[in-house]
């Protein structure tokens, strides 16, 4: 918390000089698109029903990269193979309420839906509020295809362990609902575990739990800034880690009905 605090007021005294804000930081005053998430899952779901193959895109780490988040964007919008988009987290650089609403602003330009994960600086000051109102919970979870997805807040440290980072009450009822013969299962995550943001103590713990997900194809993640692909607990459960947006990259992953996957770097 004290980490936080000395941010917040770093923060407003940055700010305080120059225009760029016409408010306080983090007074929440939140103007346009809301909900985001579950907007576009609807999006997502109605598009991919039925659908037996399908390609998603994985990046983030945008925080304070506007020029290459647009960039990003205005690459993908010239491809036409693109199911949806997954935002790995961290939005912003201090969770301040401009900065949420610039970066939406900016994914929101894409020509396909994305929903967006809770990264450790989105939760900054109020910033877990601020996401919760553009974007929403910050575990939740939807289907594409017959592929279910399994988003989940894994930022422990930001929450001082006060509270059950991750959920695993929310991911054992995400598993007792799922359908074995029909679904496939993708987890993705801001931080991954064994980075210094997840709580370690669980990570072997939190392994084992979410490999009763039906036929867990993969993991995916942002958080680290570069480019990973590891057999994290040597159990054959890949790892994939996203660059953050400023290495002008970004992950497609293609998961086909042979119960096979493919992923390849993009760069723009």
């Amino acid at each position: 918390m004290i980490r936080k605090l000395l941010l917040s007021f770093a923060l407003l005294f940055l700010f305080a000089g120059c225009d760029m804000f016409d408010y306080h930081p983090y007074d929440g005053q939140i103007t346009g698109d809301k909900g985001v998430n579950a907007k576009n899952i609807a999006r997502i779901e109605a598009a991919c029903a039925g659908k037996t193959s399908i390609k998603f895109v994985s990046m983030g780490d945008t925080q304070r990269w506007y020029d290459e988040t647009e960039e990003f964007v205005k690459a993908l919008n010239k491809r036409n193979d693109i199911d949806f988009v997954i935002h790995d987290g961290d939005f912003t650089d201090f969770g301040a309420t401009e900065e949420f609403m610039w970066m939406r602003d900016i994914m929101n330009g894409l020509n396909v839906p994305y929903v967006g994960l809770l990264g450790n600086h989105d939760c900054l000051a109020n910033g877990e509020d601020i996401f919760r109102t553009i974007f929403g919970p910050e575990n939740f979870s939807f289907k594409a295809g017959n592929v279910n997805f399994i988003c989940l807040n894994t930022n422990a440290l930001e929450f001082d362990y006060s509270r059950p980072v991750p959920d695993f009450e929310f991911i054992q009822n995400e598993i007792d609902k799922q359908q074995p013969e029909q679904n496939k299962t993708v987890v993705a995550m801001h931080a991954r575990p064994y980075s210094e943001q997840f709580d370690n103590n669980v990570a072997r713990v939190f392994q084992n739990i979410i490999k009763g997900f039906p036929d867990l194809q993969f993991c995916i993640n942002g958080h680290d800034h570069h480019l990973q692909a590891n057999d994290l607990f040597n159990d054959g459960i890949m790892y994939y880690g996203s660059a953050s947006i400023d290495k002008k990259s970004y992950l497609v992953y293609t998961i086909t009905p042979d119960n096979q996957y493919t992923y390849e770097v993009v760069y723009f």
